[in-house]
């Protein structure tokens, strides 16, 4: 059997788009590929993650109108499956179902209802939909061909909140498959290809047979699909499986394989190293666990996050406040590179306490990037500011209201610069930043899109060292410049100041929340890892502290396995422990 894989990107909502992007990858299948089956991702009619959207009845009659049109208008001759929303058939329960459905011939010949329903990280899909009560197989072209929709093969992971019972893979390899398809809309986290692959490996050796893997692509809002679709299929020998075809990463694309061939007709790096632990280099230069090949990788998720939150919302042009430190230089060069230098402009916005050197740095990066670049010298609205605040000042020391009314009128300008230009304002914060809370409400936390808030201080730095090696090993010269990766971070708001005045290091910080955040530890257990208990517990009281500034933040590019946010819903009224 020939089978495409049209690893595609949905927009949530855009039935017409969606609709029309289906018919012509069938039909490029059908025609160009000569497949007798052609697969699509997970809820590739309406986008996903649909969210509330599922509490109005006309997106979901839209969406049902929709796969009724595709019904009418893709090829004959052609299989096609596609995910989409349906109503629940059955008398009780939620009034919704997550399907995968099989298009063939004008009929809608065979369904499949997801049964693994996550409610972890940025999913809750529970909270909408009813779980799968009976598993069918598919027969076309003599193949049996069981769908499981992606969650639905996550059973035997340790993800936190996956603890199913119910273990739809084992009932649809019982019925004796020849053939095991996954659409899914997997998002996007550094490292996430491995752990992909090697469950894919596990369920095609258990039950003998190939697996299709079809993954969404694109990003809607914070989630990134990095697509990197596959075909495992077990060797002629017996006992391994290998991978017999890859799409391309933040791409889409399609591609076609054919069961009977011994060689796959058309083969595509997937963009990261999957041999050994994680595609690790032998020496890791970067001191963050990430390779070259994951940090270029990590690169390519930013850029294609930009660039789709942008397009779905309706921007072409953005703007940035650059201090000439490390995070505003790491925005500005991903946003170059999401819209192109002409469709970026940089602010320089001095005050008092601004060095010469974060200037120059500023200007230079700009000048290296090519983008426009303008000064805006905040120094007569600070001094307005202090005189018409004098009297209610109460003539009190220098402190913090003083400092963060510097980044207020910063944040005042970029807005005024969006509404007369349509432009979208970055936020630059990192996560280190955000999970301490040191950033200004209303200030450097104005904007539409965090493009960096899931990354901590220390991988900002190794993926800037990362972007210079690149192009100094094209021949070029640092498009970061020296200076902005070699000096103290600092906010400038007050003479002299560092980051960490305020902050840990970074290196210690960095560890330490990862511990916190990703793992659920106590400050306790951190403590009991070596770490001094003071700080552990300072640390997580700060996070907590911090939590009002968060929900008020923008929305930030996930790529982690728990980023601020959709990924980690906390109260911000609570009382503050320390484990």
């Amino acid at each position: 059997m020939r089978i495409s894989i049209a690893q595609i990107n949905s927009t949530i909502g855009g039935f017409t788009g969606n609709r029309e992007k289906i018919l012509d990858f069938a039909r490029r299948a059908r025609e160009e590929q000569r497949a007798d089956l052609v697969l699509f991702p997970e809820l590739a009619v309406c986008g996903y993650p649909p969210m509330d959207l599922l509490d109005q009845d006309r997106f979901v009659e839209l969406n049902i109108q929709a796969v009724h049109m595709l019904q009418r208008e893709l090829p004959p001759g052609i299989a096609v499956g596609l995910g989409f929303v349906d109503r629940n058939p059955y008398s009780r329960g939620k009034s919704l179902s997550n399907v995968y459905g099989i298009i063939l011939d004008g009929q809608l010949v065979f369904e499949q209802v997801k049964t693994l329903l996550p409610t972890y990280d940025v999913f809750d899909e529970a909270r909408n939909f009813e779980p799968a009560r009976r598993w069918q197989v598919f027969e076309w072209r003599g193949e049996r061909i069981g769908v499981a929709i992606c969650e639905d093969v996550w059973r035997e992971t340790d993800t936190p909140g996956t603890a199913y019972q119910k273990d739809p893979v084992r009932k649809l390899l019982d019925q004796g498959l020849s053939l095991l398809c996954v659409p899914s809309a997997s998002p996007y986290v550094a490292g996430k290809l491995k752990v992909r692959r090697a469950l894919a490996e596990r369920i095609s050796r258990r039950g003998n047979v190939p697996l299709v893997y079809v993954n969404a692509v694109g990003a809607n809002d914070s989630i990134i699909f990095d697509g990197r679709s596959f075909v495992i299929a077990p060797s002629e020998a017996g006992g391994q499986s290998h991978v017999r075809l890859n799409a391309a990463a933040f791409a889409e694309e399609l591609i076609c394989w054919d069961s009977s061939a011994p060689l796959p007709l058309t083969l595509h790096s997937s963009g990261e190293t999957v041999s050994g632990p994680a595609g690790v280099d032998a020496a890791d230069p970067f001191k963050v666990g990430l390779s070259r090949g994951e940090l270029d990788i990590l690169e390519q998720a930013l850029i294609m996050g930009i660039r789709e939150y942008m397009d779905k919302c309706g921007f072409t042009r953005a703007h940035l406040g650059l201090s000439g430190g490390i995070d505003s230089a790491l925005v500005a060069y991903l946003a170059v590179k999401a819209i192109g230098k002409e469709n970026v402009v940089g602010f320089s916005m001095p005050s008092r306490f601004s060095s010469e050197g974060s200037k120059d740095d500023a200007a230079e990066l700009a000048k290296n990037l090519g983008c426009r670049y303008e000064t805006l010298a905040i120094e007569p609205l600070y001094t307005g500011f202090l005189s018409v605040l004098e009297n209610v000042f109460e003539k009190r020391p220098f402190d913090l209201a003083e400092e963060n009314l510097q980044a207020r009128i910063r944040g005042t300008l970029m807005m005024a610069f969006s509404n007369k230009f349509n432009s979208m304002l970055l936020t630059t914060g990192n996560k280190s930043e955000l999970a301490m809370g040191y950033c200004t409400l209303y200030g450097d936390t104005n904007g539409a899109l965090g493009p960096i808030g899931d990354l901590f201080k220390t991988e900002v730095f190794a993926l800037c060292h990362r972007i210079n090696e690149k192009a100094r090993a094209e021949g070029g010269v640092n498009i970061i410049p020296g200076a902005i990766l070699t000096k103290p971070p600092s906010a400038e708001l007050r003479p002299n100041q560092k980051d960490q005045d305020s902050l840990p290091p970074y290196e210690d910080l960095d560890r330490i929340l990862k511990l916190y955040l990703f793992n659920n530890l106590s400050g306790d257990e951190i403590a009991r890892q070596g770490w001094d208990a003071e700080l552990c517990k300072r640390i997580i009281r700060s996070v907590a502290r911090a939590e009002f500034k968060r929900r008020q933040s923008p929305p930030v590019l996930k790529v982690s396995p728990r980023a601020f946010g959709m990924g980690r819903r906390m109260p911000i009224a609570r009382d503050v422990f320390e484990g």
